[in-house]
């Protein structure tokens, strides 16, 4: 009962990433810009996506959802990690705060981890059999696949974060980390987490190996659909449609795969810290820009949106 007292009274710091206030700055100052060029891209897309007629098609409907989703997961960390760099470490989290953040983090990144997975079976669907995609990818399909992949995450994460959170913590209470991810937390503990590694691996394979697999079958007949297409335009137009979606996920499955499928023994946290900044805030600038310049009809729909104001 003592332990668990004493557990509930801590409250966590994440460490600086430099004792120079100056450099704590120059980092606040750039984390901000990113966040901000997160928001406003993802939301365009979003926007686009819901007032152009042209775009309501189950792809789209997809980009616009993810979207959202990027909005909402870089919104979890940004605010408590720019309060952190201004504060020089000095802004406190609890423990009850702490494991809010770690859920909706990994619930909605597991959330995007399938929807990509999703994304790659539209694409299947649209390019190996075109003259049934619209009785294959349905409305109410499309919605489903939507909602399925919100449950998928919410089913993962909510348990994970329980266990978690169910171990004790000590004196050390400094997170080497700009928010609360599970490996840094972990190491806090004053008990043993051997468990808890192995559960924290077993739902990182879920949520990013078995998506991928979907995701690279579904682009073994997506490329060999494309081979079959006569015509150097058709192939063009259709490896077009798909080559930003597979830099998304390049970029997306690559990182946390680093982080979370690497052995726990060579886990190094300045590198996953470092790491954690390219999926928690460059990537969520990076989809937006990618599929805005790589896809004609997204162009020609921004374009038009701009021309009337």
């Amino acid at each position: 009962m003592e332990e668990i007292n004493k557990t509930a009274k801590i409250q966590f710091f994440f460490r600086p990433f430099s004792a120079d206030p100056k450099v704590q700055v120059g980092i606040f100052v750039a984390f901000l810009t990113m966040y901000l060029i997160s928001l406003s891209g993802n939301t365009t897309i979003a926007v686009i996506v819901q007032i152009n007629h042209s775009l309501h098609i189950p792809m789209y409907f997809f980009l616009a959802n993810l979207a959202v989703l990027e909005i909402f997961y870089t919104s979890s960390i940004a605010p408590l990690a720019l309060a952190n760099l201004l504060s020089m470490g000095r802004t406190p989290v609890s423990i009850p705060g702490c494991g809010t953040q770690m859920f909706f983090f990994v619930f909605l990144g597991g959330a995007d981890c399938v929807l990509l997975a999703v994304m790659a079976y539209d694409r299947f669907a649209a390019i190996c059999y075109p003259l049934r995609y619209t009785h294959v990818m349905s409305w109410p399909l499309c919605v489903e696949l939507v909602v399925g992949s919100l449950v998928l995450g919410f089913l993962l994460s909510l348990p994970l974060t329980i266990l978690i959170f169910r171990l004790p913590f000590c004196n050390n209470n400094e997170i080497y980390h700009f928010y609360c991810d599970m490996p840094a937390v972990m190491r806090l503990a004053c008990a043993d987490t051997h468990i808890h590694k192995t559960a924290l691996y077993i739902v990182s394979f879920i949520v990013l190996s078995v998506p991928f697999s979907l995701i690279s079958i579904s682009y073994v007949f997506i490329v060999a659909a494309i081979l079959r297409i006569r015509s150097t335009e058709g192939r063009h137009r259709a490896f077009s449609t798909c080559s930003s979606h597979i830099l998304v996920v390049l970029l997306q499955y690559g990182c946390t795969s680093f982080i979370y499928l690497s052995p726990s023994s060579s886990y190094s946290p300045e590198m996953g810290r470092v790491v954690s900044v390219v999926y928690t805030f460059i990537t969520p600038i990076l989809n937006p820009l990618i599929y805005s310049m790589r896809n004609k009809e997204l162009k020609d729909a921004l374009q038009k949106t701009l021309r009337k104001f």
